[in-house]
């Protein structure tokens, strides 16, 4: 499947359109994660197991985006847009939504 923030792929015309498809990933902050993540921020670097996390959620995200195109018999997802939101009443969960649209080509 070639998944693609780009309109169009170049050499491969598309044939059909599909519809849209989404993936969507919700992960909960663990609280030892947040506070290395708090060290971190005091005495500078790269919060690793944060960013572990955010990869994990979103190749999961466009994992779920890719079966649903693929129950919608594409073999392609174009115009892919990611993003990333915190959501919670402290801000402790994450959630990854990746969108694009399905098409043959």
């Amino acid at each position: 499947m070639i998944v693609t923030t780009t309109a169009v792929l170049e050499g491969k015309p598309v044939r059909e359109y599909k519809g849209i498809v989404t993936g969507e990933v919700i992960v909960g902050a663990n609280l030892f994660r947040d506070l290395f993540a708090g060290i971190r921020d005091i005495v500078g670097g790269r919060s690793g197991s944060y960013e572990e996390v955010l990869g994990r959620a979103r190749r999961e995200a466009i994992a779920e985006m890719e079966a649903e195109a693929q129950r919608l018999g594409g073999n392609a997802v174009i115009g892919v847009d990611i993003d990333y939101e915190v959501l919670g009443s402290n801000g402790t969960m994450l959630m990854v939504s990746c969108s694009g649209t399905a098409v043959v080509v």
